[in-house]
């Protein structure tokens, strides 16, 4: 019987994520996808700039970038009557504006998942502790108070293995069989609107050249559809929009049908169009009521269901396992205690119901649930979400207040105050090395613990050198302004609200465990007790 410390159902980009994570922090993994390869139909596409800064902070960010399609191919959002008719709106989403260069040095990124996930793969499979087995798929699984047993199924020859891990990470997507096996009951709405995907072939860069855009929507008395940028050439996506209210149902999308449609939504009967691709879905926006089940965890689509308007999905199934697989390698090295994997569901789940739920107001101001629309377009929040990307504040045992206020933003959704107030995103702040270079604060954290202090922060530098050895856990000190690190534009202690004698202790997925404004009577008893509850394990500090 084979052992692995984790199990991870499902090789999309989720589990995918996951195992290069869990190798990068030392841990053994063993992923399963009962696919053959990785996904041959273009599927989610935008990558939002914060989870483009984990792929940063991680070392795939080129690489993605490199597959996907550069900012000025991408950069805006149109509604037409007709691809080759008349324009309704244009729009520049808020991820691809210059205004986000002041919130993160990493720009969004379109890439779509069939060039997405031949690149995580490729990153997983380097590291040496990953194992990927395609072609396998979970015929069966219990657990106990020790592990995960798992009967494992290869889907060519039919072979049976058993595997026992200690946790297992779900990520086998929105009909996860992990999920349905557990009983876990979703709350929020099933089956809210239907769609097809067509892939094709056609060259439209004549009516799309001049005004790049990662979307056209159109929308006319006769049809309405979205041409979705796969390769900015003669690879596309054309998604029908809520069939059901436009009289159509799965079973009418034949090839001959299909190509009809894209050339009504372009405008020009006779247009070449080479269809690749068929595939009806429905979208549903329901959260998993638990997002841990003892050993089991659930992640990605298989814990949250949405719309795609937004483009949130894979993005927030990403985020998932940056914030789960920190806790499990430190509870795995037993320098965490399990209690730690609780601050999981705590911290993931009030967000991914807000998204979800967001995610929806989107689609139902889009008209995806009903049968005509006056005007076309979206609500003003469509695609200028940067208060939900930036601004997700935790609530848990893995995160010490520091009686601080929350900023205060008319609009959480599209507005964002940099903060480095526990729970937050540790803040984009530019630094300068010895030598002019300039160095984004988001380039310093997002592997281990870092704690960050101010120039007259010794004793803060002091008992974070001292911490590591006397616990095991790897704090990397960085003072600034008093080393190789100084403030580029004289705003980092005003961003992170310390003054010259405080520090901000972030943890290894980016976000704010602890901080202190000013120095402390005992430095050490106070940053031992901080990162002790952080972890959740007794301390004997102040």
């Amino acid at each position: 019987m084979a052992e692995s410390p984790v199990l991870i159902v499902g090789g999309g980009p989720v589990g995918l994520m996951a195992s290069l994570l869990l190798s990068r922090l030392g841990i053994r993994s063993l992923l399963i996808e009962r696919h053959p390869g990785t996904a041959i139909h273009p599927k989610a596409r935008g990558i939002n700039a914060r989870t483009m800064e984990v792929f940063r902070q991680q070392d795939v960010e080129a690489a993605v970038r490199q597959a996907g399609l550069p900012p000025e191919r991408t950069g805006l959002i149109v509604w037409a009557r007709t691809l080759a008719g008349e324009e309704i709106e244009r729009r520049v989403p808020w991820g691809r504006s210059e205004r986000s260069a002041e919130v993160s040095p990493v720009r969004a990124c379109l890439c779509a998942q069939d060039y997405l996930e031949p690149v995580l793969r490729r990153c997983a499979e380097q590291q040496a502790l990953g194992t990927l087995r395609f072609g396998t798929e979970l015929a069966s699984f219990t657990q106990d108070g020790s592990g995960v047993t798992a009967t494992l199924v290869d889907v060519a020859s039919g072979a049976e293995e058993k595997v026992v891990a200690q946790y297992m990470i779900a990520a086998d997507g929105a009909q996860s069989r992990v999920r349905s096996a557990l009983g876990v009951r979703m709350d929020g709405e099933t089956d809210v609107y239907d769609s097809v995907n067509i892939l094709i072939n056609a060259d439209l860069r004549q009516w799309t050249e001049d005004r790049p855009a990662a979307l056209y929507f159109i929308e006319n008395d006769r049809l309405r559809a979205t041409f979705l940028t796969v390769n900015a050439a003669d690879r596309w996506g054309f998604l029908v929009n809520s069939l059901k209210s436009q009289g159509y149902s799965p079973e009418d999308f034949t090839p001959e049908r299909a190509v009809d449609l894209v050339r009504l939504g372009v405008g020009i009967s006779d247009l070449p169009v080479k269809v690749l691709g068929i595939a009806p879905w429905v979208a549903s926006a329901h959260v998993a009521e638990r997002y841990r089940h003892d050993r089991i965890f659930l992640a990605g689509d298989a814990a949250h269901e949405m719309p795609p308007t937004g483009g949130f999905g894979m993005n927030t199934g990403i985020q998932d396992v940056h914030n789960l697989c920190w806790k499990l390698a430190l509870v795995l090295c037993g320098q965490a205690t399990p209690a730690l994997l609780e601050t999981y569901h705590d911290e993931r789940q009030p967000l991914g119901k807000a998204i979800t739920e967001q995610s929806l107001a989107n689609a139902i101001s889009m008209g995806r649930l009903q049968k005509t629309r006056e005007t076309a377009g979206a609500r003003p929040e469509y695609l200028n979400e940067q208060g939900m990307i930036f601004g997700a504040t935790y609530v848990s045992a893995a995160v010490v207040p520091d009686g601080s206020a929350a900023p205060v933003v008319v609009n959480p959704v599209t507005d964002y105050a940099p903060s480095a107030r526990p729970g937050g995103r540790a803040p984009h702040a530019w630094l300068q090395r010895k030598d002019g270079t300039r160095v984004s604060s988001i380039d310093l954290v997002g592997k281990g613990f870092v704690l960050l202090a101010g120039a007259r922060g010794a004793a803060w530098i002091d008992a974070a050198r001292e911490l590591g050895a006397s616990t095991g856990v790897a704090v990397t000190p960085i003072a600034v302004g008093a080393g190789e690190l100084d403030s580029a534009d004289g705003r980092w202690r005003e961003t992170y609200g310390i003054d010259e004698t405080g520090a901000v202790l972030v943890r290894p997925d980016g976000y704010v465990g602890w901080r202190s404004a000013s120095a402390a009577a005992d430095p050490a008893g106070t940053l031992t007790s901080a990162l002790s509850a952080i972890l959740s394990r007794p301390s004997s500090g102040a």
